[in-house]
Parts: structure tokens; C-alpha cells; sequence
């Protein structure tokens, strides 16, 4: 019986997977109504397995995405993706994290996140490049 071999993505293809305004809204309402401890329950697993490839877009898309929302929009995105990499199977992302990108975001914006915004992410996560992102 022949054994394949598996190639991993190379680092710059983008991920397969459509981002809609109305999907962030969804995911900044279920942080705007602090329901993030239940936060699998808002999806049917296939949606949550499609979502998840969200975790993985570059940061030049996630860039261009922020530009849409204000900066407490940017909060609630960062909270609904820190408690997803926790809470949701597959959606763990590391130093590539959307929270890393949307971080950024708001400190070119003048407005860098609140020492309790920090706080908050700290102790939900045991991302260990959570908020800045790798130090190299």
C-alpha cells in the first residue's frame, strides 16, 4: 500500500475563505453581548470548521478589513478571536493570530488598546504571543 506525502501551505498562500462585513458583525455582537464563554454555540460545526480558516489570513488582509470598523468595533473582534483560538477546535493560530493584526491596528490608529483590554487577553489565553505578536 503506497504512503503519500502531505506538503504543508506555503506561508504566502491565503487561505480559501470569504470574510463578509456581516460575518465580523456577528462575531462583534457576540462579544457586545458578553456570550463568548458559549461561543461554539452560535455556529453549526460546519461553519465553525470553515471559520476557522479566518485565524490564518495574512495581516495585510486583516489590515485592509479593520478599515471597515471603528476602534471599539477592533475590541470586540480582538476578544471574539482570543476566546475563539481558546474555546473552538482548529482555531489556534499562534503568532499569526487575528488579535496580533487588530492590535497593531489600533496602535497606528493613536488609539493602542487599554491596559484592561491587555489584561482581559492576558488571562484568556495561553497564546503566549498574545497581543504583540512574535518578538523576532
Amino acid at each position: 500500500m503506497p504512503i503519500g506525502t502531505w506538503e504543508p501551505a506555503s506561508n504566502n498562500e491565503s487561505p480559501d475563505v470569504e470574510v463578509t462585513p456581516e460575518l465580523l458583525q456577528r462575531f462583534i455582537a457576540i462579544s457586545q453581548q458578553e456570550s463568548l464563554a458559549q461561543i461554539g454555540d452560535f455556529f453549526p460545526h460546519e461553519q465553525l470548521n470553515h471559520h476557522k480558516r479566518l485565524m490564518r489570513l495574512p495581516k495585510e488582509r486583516w489590515f485592509a478589513l479593520a478599515e471597515n470598523f471603528g476602534s471599539e468595533e477592533i475590541v470586540h473582534l480582538i476578544r471574539f478571536f482570543t476566546a475563539a483560538e481558546m474555546k473552538l477546535p482548529g482555531w489556534e493560530a499562534g503568532a499569526k493570530s487575528p488579535v496580533v493584526w487588530l492590535v497593531k491596528t489600533l496602535r497606528k490608529r493613536g488609539t493602542p488598546p487599554t491596559r484592561e483590554l491587555l489584561l482581559w487577553i492576558k488571562s484568556n489565553s495561553t497564546n503566549k504571543y498574545l497581543p504583540n505578536g512574535a518578538l523576532i
